[in-house]
């Protein structure tokens, strides 16, 4: 099974928030699993950092790669396909990071970790 976390999703599971889903859990944690994370989850931290809105415990540079690290996760880079897949997306959802990691989660067949209802609008498997 491949799973493409969405931010919260991310940041949850590395903190060992109580708010992440115990079927979020055991999918995350199943040795099974090929467990990606957008670059697009860095890049949506880094502004949220910056703007006050999130307080990290050690500065990205390194809770990005000591958690990927870690736990044993995949980077997903934005290719062309993904953002190809985004154009023809209704505007179910406006946020831009959660719409470009749904299509992401659709250009790679992935399914999409993350408690955001919003995301069923869509053609995505959505765990939580």
């Amino acid at each position: 099974m491949d799973l493409l976390l969405d931010t919260h999703t991310f940041l949850w599971f590395i903190d060992d928030d109580p708010r992440l889903s115990e079927t979020a859990a055991r999918h995350i944690g199943d040795p099974a699993a090929r467990v990606l994370v957008s670059v697009v989850t860095a890049w949506e931290i880094a502004i949220k950092v910056s703007a006050g809105k999130l307080v990290l415990d050690r500065p990205l540079a390194r809770l990005w790669p000591e958690s990927l690290a870690e736990n044993e996760f995949e980077i997903l880079d934005v290719r062309s396909e993904h953002v190809m897949a985004l154009s023809p997306l209704p505007l179910h959802h406006r946020d831009p990071f959660d719409r470009l990691l749904i299509a992401q989660a659709i250009a790679e067949r992935v399914q999409l970790v993350g408690a955001d209802a919003a995301f069923d609008a869509y053609p995505v498997d959505r765990i939580w």
